[in-house]
């Protein structure tokens, strides 16, 4: 059976203990858990949420286990949805530099996904992006 669950991203504004304590008030069993770093200042919609800063995960894994285990809620999956394939191969770099982050956070919280974008160039074919992404 499968569980229902939300984004974070959706509550935004909110603090991560906020959006937990909605989820479970709300009877979603899981929430994906936002991970952009502090500093990345993306205004789109939904990008730039920080629920989990990645840069301070060892001193955060204790608490986030308390606010879980209280609205019996658990970690779907942590997500940032950066371009890794921006053409700005600066961009690109620390896009990817923070996906492995993300990678190893989950893995310290014993959480088996990690949700991203795979990226792409607009300027360039669908095939030229799929044959980067394998490259990247």
């Amino acid at each position: 059976m499968l569980d229902l669950g939300l984004v974070s991203a959706i509550l935004g504004e909110v603090a991560f203990e906020e959006v937990i304590a909605f989820a479970g008030n709300h009877r979603f069993k899981c929430v994906e858990v936002m991970c952009w770093p502090n500093t990345s200042g993306d205004k789109r919609r939904y990008a730039g949420i920080t629920h989990i800063d990645t840069d301070t995960i060892d001193d955060q894994i204790p608490h986030i286990q308390e606010v879980l285990s209280k609205h019996k809620v658990y970690i779907s999956g942590l997500g940032y949805y950066p371009n890794p394939l921006d053409p700005d191969v600066n961009n690109a770099q620390i896009y990817i530099a923070h996906i492995k982050k993300v990678i190893k956070t989950a893995s310290k919280m014993g959480i088996p996904v990690v949700n991203t974008f795979i990226g792409r160039d607009p300027a360039k074919t669908t095939e030229y992006n799929l044959d980067r992404y394998a490259e990247v």
